[in-house]
């Protein structure tokens, strides 16, 4: 009978061919901004401290002291989060969610028993989630731009370790997003290992070939221990106010929906 047949149809929704499928892209999309929304929401959480580093990183390498140093950041900025009066979770560690610098980030925040941040990203080989992200936290995304939204989104600091292509990549948008006034709150910004830095980028000869302003030097300062980083890290934090943060980070020329 013709009635019969609706019960072989799937709606559209439960259609994982249609989803997964090009027409399907934009709900895709649309997926990676609002489940992970709802997450964060859900945990109470609206402001992260998020460290960018390589994933390659080995731990007994000849770089591995960045490893070391990285958990001992993400611990001491852990403690001195929880250590604030607050009805939601601040300032909370942010990683890549794999490996090397980024496990190393979770893992200081799981020894100060603190909640972390995976944004990891679903690649063919190299990315692999840790086992230190906080387990309602850890994330899989498909887009990198959306993977970089979130990083972007709720951050109130941020942290880049020794890096390749990737953290060059996270590094760039940050710094793009503060010289063009796209962020509606200061981010400071730590370069972590001012050597590795100063030899990987020559942000002196990007002034002197008037590719930047002198002035867009000030978007960023080096550290190269746990103690330098941490008190530059709160002492800037704090200069911008201890007000909560909006409950989401907008674009300058936005105007967020009113609290009901």
């Amino acid at each position: 009978m013709p009635g019969d047949e609706t019960h072989h149809r799937k709606l559209a929704y439960e259609n994982h061919e249609f989803l997964s499928g090009e027409d399907g892209r934009g709900i895709r999309i649309l997926a990676e901004y609002l489940e992970p929304l709802r997450r964060f929401e859900r945990e109470r959480i609206n402001e992260t401290i998020v460290i960018f580093g390589s994933a390659r990183l080995d731990p007994a390498g000849p770089m591995g002291r960045y490893y070391a140093e990285a958990r001992e950041l993400a611990r001491r900025l852990t403690q001195w989060s929880k250590s604030l009066s607050s009805h939601a979770h601040r300032y909370v560690i942010c990683s890549g969610g794999g490996g090397g610098i980024m496990e190393a980030a979770n893992r200081g925040a799981a020894d100060a028993a603190g909640l972390s941040i995976g944004l990891n990203i679903s690649l063919p080989h190299e990315q692999r989630p840790n086992p230190y992200v906080t387990h309602s936290l850890g994330f899989e995304f498909h887009y990198f731009f959306m993977r970089k939204l979130w990083f972007a989104h709720m951050a109130r600091a941020l942290v880049v370790f020794p890096g390749g292509f990737g953290t060059l990549d996270e590094l760039t948008e940050i710094l793009t997003l503060a010289q063009t006034r796209k962020l509606d709150r200061p981010i400071p910004v730590i370069l972590y290992g001012s050597q590795f830095w100063k030899e990987i980028v020559n942000f002196e000869a990007l002034v002197k070939y008037g590719m930047i302003d002198a002035a867009d030097l000030s978007l960023f300062e080096y550290a190269d221990d746990p103690g330098e980083a941490f008190a530059k890290l709160t002492a800037r934090i704090i200069a911008t106010g201890e007000a909560p943060a909006p409950a989401f980070a907008h674009s300058r020329n936005a105007k967020p929906a009113p609290r009901t």
